[in-house]
């Protein structure tokens, strides 16, 4: 049976789609191909004319939320600047949907457990996210690759301990907290 052009290509996007959101919401190791396969509409046959393998998924899936991360936070910087990257990110909505959310603070502890390469392409791609920011801050800032780490460390800290305690008045205080750490760090000394 032929299928029309761009079909592979479609069905490639489809299943890292739905694998970035299961990765991101269930976890790597809580997420079975076979349900993602399900959930793109797909048979467990079709998975492997796509990746070699689930290590493949996880590695090609949080490098394409990782870019669109970056396309956000480029489009946040450039509308709203710092404020509005902020506010976007330390938001009860980012807090609460983790499926759609950053890959880093959803996934940190399990990407340190991936192979080097997975590791190695979470760098390059953390380093871009850096590198827009720290371009972003204000001058007279020393480091500022530095600061721009520090904020990425505070905002993410702040997400996943927010999300631990979802739902209650010292999530929403986190979420405040990790903005305010933030702004601080950027200040000019």
């Amino acid at each position: 049976m032929r299928y029309e052009k761009g079909r592979k290509d479609a069905s490639r996007s489809r299943i890292m789609e739905v694998a970035a959101e299961r990765f991101r919401g269930d976890g790597i190791a809580a997420s079975g191909l076979a349900s993602i396969m399900s959930d793109a509409g797909m048979t467990n046959g079709a998975f492997y004319p796509h990746f070699q393998s689930k290590a493949e998924l996880v590695r090609e899936s949080m490098v394409a939320a990782l870019e669109a991360q970056s396309q956000q936070l480029q489009e946040a910087l450039a509308s709203g600047g710092l404020d509005l990257a902020l506010a976007m990110y330390l938001s009860p909505e980012h807090r609460d949907h983790p499926e759609t959310g950053c890959a880093s603070a959803a996934l940190l502890p399990e990407i340190a457990r991936q192979p080097s390469e997975t590791r190695a392409l979470y760098t390059e791609r953390l380093m871009t996210l850096v590198r827009q920011l720290s371009a972003q801050l204000p001058p007279g800032i020393p480091d500022p690759e530095g600061v721009a780490l520090g904020v990425f460390a505070a905002l993410i800290g702040a997400l996943q301990l927010s999300r631990a305690v979802g739902g209650t008045e010292l999530s929403d205080r986190m979420l405040t907290a990790g903005a305010e750490a933030a702004r601080t760090l950027v200040q000019p000394r």
